[in-house]
């Protein structure tokens, strides 16, 4: 039985959805704004379309990830 996602990632799904990108995607956009901070990345990808909540799960994801 596989553990049931949880935290910011357990939007990918609805964002995959929603926006028609995969998440891959998402964090690749965030490489261009890799040493900002994490509001401004959340701004950033906010400029591409996606919405605040949505944008913030992403960013939590990315800088968790990358040990920001």
């Amino acid at each position: 039985m596989s553990e049931k996602v949880q935290g910011p990632a357990s939007y990918f799904p609805s964002i995959e959805k929603k926006y028609g990108k995969p998440i891959s995607y998402w964090m690749e956009q965030l490489d261009a704004v890799r040493d900002a901070k994490h509001m401004e990345q959340v701004a950033y990808l906010k400029g591409l379309g996606m919405g605040h909540g949505h944008a913030n799960a992403v960013v939590a994801v990315y800088r968790k990830d990358n040990g920001l």
